[in-house]
């Protein structure tokens, strides 16, 4: 189950997963994202992992998909914030912070979500030139 959140600030999805995720599932937090892509000049995103145990196999491939389709836009995408005790996730996203180097990746513990919160609606002081990035709250 993916389940879209309040996020705070205009230029942030932010989403919790549970259980099991399903193509449908994915496609929210998708036009979600392409949503904000389309009034906002830079993106961030923000995702509670609350005991996921599994993808869909169309879900991985709609993930994969989408995905591939974003390469290009990779400099739109400012942070991401991934809030979940689980191990594994921390080092997921290490290894994403190595990977995409116009995306800042953190991984936050549980206890520090208000730190995940306060980090992931920051703005950049510099935004993407010729775009005026928006500063209203939601």
């Amino acid at each position: 189950m993916l389940e879209l959140l309040p996020s705070g600030a205009d230029h942030v999805v932010a989403m919790k997963v549970s259980g099991r995720v399903t193509a449908p599932d994915l496609q929210v937090a998708i036009d979600a994202i392409e949503a904000v892509k389309k009034t906002q000049p830079r993106i961030s995103l923000y995702t509670e992992i609350d005991e996921m145990r599994w993808m869909t196999f169309t879900a991985f491939l709609r993930d994969l998909g989408y995905g591939l389709t974003q390469v290009g836009d990779l400099d739109r995408y400012y942070r991401a914030a991934v809030l979940s005790d689980k191990h594994w996730v921390r080092h997921l996203a290490r290894l994403e912070n190595r990977l995409f180097k116009h995306l800042e990746v953190r991984a936050f513990s549980v206890r520090h979500k208000p730190d995940a919160l306060e980090w992931i609606r920051h703005l950049p002081e510099h935004p993407v030139a010729g775009s005026q990035p928006s500063t209203s709250r939601r």
